[in-house]
């Protein structure tokens, strides 16, 4: 079980560029503090320890901590992190502040030869919960060339991915939509998945529950699994039975101000 996660204070977090259908509205500067401060407390209280990057001034995404690196451990290589590439040259300067995080801390660096492919870090790259496989989404930021290379870097360290293909702009990276919540059990959008992609998770889980359309794009697939708890921004009737029959208990913190932007939980968190 992940210990700490890494989060950056969304002291310059701004909607200056739309990057996605949901972009648009101003941000309330305040609003957006407090409900980062509730999320932080929640993660606390969830039992993980949370640490801080520092923001950079007019980088107005730096919040969304999840996208900037690929963070994972080996038993020969011990930690590392693959530094993303991302499709916005206005979140690419984000990278190299992250890379330096990791690795002032001992971090093994992978560096993949991405060129003029993409690759988003965990918002398109997620570990299966026993950190054996992942799961890599593709069609929107990620390109499937980049998860192309992620993958055949990975498979060499000994961890299988699996690609999956993603095809709602609304949902345009894998965490709006994909969330394991066990080792067996999963939390997914199938109508913004490719029919193959949704074939490949049933073939790896015992229990797909699955969220509307509606649902996803309201982000209660980018929730957040800590210790028995599921930090959500919103909570449906059918959210509310997945997560008992899951023995889960709902956290529910507000996000509004992000998902302004196109983010929630999910996405202001780095599992380390």
């Amino acid at each position: 079980m992940h210990k700490a996660v890494l989060m950056c204070p969304p002291t310059f977090f701004d909607v200056r560029e739309p990057k996605n259908p949901h972009m648009g509205l101003a941000i309330d500067r305040a609003l957006a503090q407090h409900q980062w401060e509730n999320l932080r407390a929640a993660l606390f209280d969830s039992g993980l320890k949370v640490e801080l990057i520092d923001p950079v001034k007019d980088l107005d995404d730096m919040v969304f901590a999840a996208n900037l690196v690929f963070v994972g451990e080996h038993p020969d290589l011990g930690k590392f992190i693959v530094p993303s590439r991302m499709r916005y040259p206005s979140r690419q300067k984000e990278v190299a502040f992250y890379v330096e995080w990791f690795r002032k801390r001992g971090y093994q660096v992978i560096q993949l030869d991405l060129a003029g492919e993409y690759l988003e870090g965990h918002g398109d790259l997620i570990w299966h919960p026993d950190h054996g496989r992942l799961w890599a989404g593709y069609g929107f930021r990620s390109t499937r060339g980049g998860v192309e290379r992620f993958a055949a870097a990975m498979e060499k360290l000994g961890f299988p991915v699996t690609m999956l293909e993603l095809v709602d702009k609304y949902c345009y990276h894998l965490d709006t939509c994909f969330c394991p919540l066990s080792m067996e059990s999963v939390l997914i959008c199938a109508d913004v998945l490719s029919t193959e992609s949704v074939e490949a998770i049933r073939n790896k889980f015992q229990r797909v529950h699955n969220l509307s359309r509606d649902e996803a794009r309201q982000f209660m697939g980018n929730g957040i699994v800590a210790n028995g708890r599921f930090i959500t921004p919103r909570l449906s009737e059918n959210l509310r039975r997945i997560l008992a029959k899951e023995g889960l208990t709902p956290v529910v913190v507000d996000t509004s101000e992000f998902e302004k932007s196109g983010g929630s939980a999910f996405c202001m968190h780095c599992r380390l």
